[in-house]
């Protein structure tokens, strides 16, 4: 009987041992974070709007519901999604990466399978309440929106970006280049393959398809996800010790808290910043066709600015992402700004020769700088103790940001009969943004 017990004691000791040990890997584990976390922030692309897009036609047309109607279920799910999604934040900082992002990636795999049978239990309700009436789908795609927003663009990327930015301190910059670089081609091309899923299987299919993909890769995040090198005996950027400079400046970093966080002008002006490159490029993506048309342009011309947007973007991204190591962010910050300043003057101009090319050149500018400081900003200025319900707070400013686009768009097209007012709106913001920014200095 001892014996027994011994053994059952001896088998549950195994079981609570990890499977992989940062500690011995034969390289430096953080490369192994970088490279699950990608993958991890790829696996997202269900629940971002690129992702969604591609399913907006069939789906509507299945359930019964109007471009208009689906669109609204959309912004509704995704402002509620950016209410709750600080929450998550603190779940980071509780309970670690690991946990946080295998809980949201097997919360979106269900959630995909539940979209996938929308039809169906659209019906089944309907039947249900006696009632034939498009409310009954239009609430269920509210649900099911806020669920996806919430695993998918909120969580499950908040989770793999911030374990990547803790394993890493000096090289974070050259890092995160690498990351953005394939998440820019990743993201970029998802469209073409899930829409051939979708004319080769159906709608139902397809997301049944990236349902399975996310509970499959929610085991590798489970086993791989590791919340810090400190928890494993390791140090950051795999250094083999702190020097004395190190030492210094470990002693010298304040973790700050996220009320600490909100305290500092840094924390509102980066943050709406980045919030504002999330509403102008959500809002243009959503209606561009329609921006260009009313400019006489053609719709070849405008789905073409993407092309050259996101070659200047990858290659901004890329080189200040390497140079974000030396380099002060604030420069970043005022940089990011002229951007959005030559995306908003190339919207109003875009009848013009010079329109066209300072929208890109603007849309590019913003996307780039968008990929460097929406990763590296946070624990250089604030630490990495707190960095989950910092983040997370950030996180509800770009999807709050993003839902309220498309509809304000289509006010100003509703209203003055053209978007002309976006583009005046955006100046008026910008330059708000550079005055409070003058002292928007790192806190550390």
């Amino acid at each position: 009987m001892l014996y027994f017990c011994t053994s059952i004691v001896s088998m549950a000791n195994i079981f609570q041992k990890p499977l992989i040990d940062p500690a011995k890997s034969p390289v430096f584990y953080g490369y192994v974070i970088l490279f699950i976390g990608t993958i991890g922030i790829y696996c997202s692309i269900p629940g971002q709007t690129i992702g969604v897009s591609v399913f907006t036609d069939p789906v509507k047309d299945a359930l019964g519901l109007s471009r208009n109607q689906f669109s609204n279920a959309y912004m509704i799910g995704t402002i509620v999604s950016s209410l709750v999604i600080g929450r998550a934040g603190v779940w980071f900082d509780t309970y670690g990466a690991r946990y946080v992002a295998f809980f949201a990636a097997i919360t979106l795999g269900i959630t995909l399978f539940l979209c996938s049978w929308s039809a169906i239990m659209s019906s089944y309700i309907k039947d249900l309440l006696s009632v034939d009436t498009w409310m009954v789908p239009f609430v269920l795609m509210t649900v099911l929106f806020f669920m996806l927003r919430f695993a998918g663009q909120g969580v499950l990327t908040m989770a793999s970006r911030n374990v990547i930015m803790i394993w890493f301190d000096k090289n974070r910059g050259k890092v995160n280049s690498f990351s953005s670089v394939a998440l820019s081609f990743g993201f970029s091309s998802s469209p073409l393959w899930v829409n051939s899923l979708i004319e080769g299987y159906g709608w139902e299919s397809t997301w049944q398809f990236l349902a399975i993909g996310l509970l499959l890769f929610s085991i590798f995040i489970y086993t791989f996800y590791k919340i810090s090198p400190e928890k494993h005996g390791l140090l950051p950027d795999g250094a083999k010790s702190l020097s004395t400079e190190d030492e210094k400046q470990k002693v010298v970093t304040k973790q700050f808290t996220l009320t600490e966080a909100k305290k500092e002008r840094a924390f509102w002006m980066y943050g709406l910043t980045l919030a504002f490159n999330s509403f102008f490029i959500t809002g243009l993506t959503f209606h561009v066709v329609s921006i260009f048309t009313h400019e006489g342009f053609a719709k070849e011309d405008a789905i073409s600015i993407f092309l050259p947007g996101s070659v200047v973007a990858v290659t901004v991204s890329t080189i200040f992402n390497f140079l974000s190591d030396y380099l002060p962010l604030k420069l970043y910050l005022y940089l990011m700004l002229l951007g959005g300043f030559l995306a908003s003057l190339g919207f109003l101009l875009l009848s013009t020769a010079a329109g066209v090319p300072m929208l890109i050149a603007g849309f590019g500018i913003l996307g780039g700088f968008f990929a460097v400081l929406n990763a590296v900003a946070w624990p250089r200025f604030f630490g990495r103790a707190h960095l989950g319900s910092i983040t997370g707070k950030i996180m509800s400013f770009l999807i709050l940001a993003s839902a309220l686009a498309p509809s304000i768009f289509s006010l100003c097209l509703s209203t003055f009969g053209s978007y002309e007012m976006v583009g005046y709106l955006g100046l008026a913001f910008l330059l708000f943004l550079v005055i409070g920014s003058l002292k928007a200095n790192n806190p550390q």
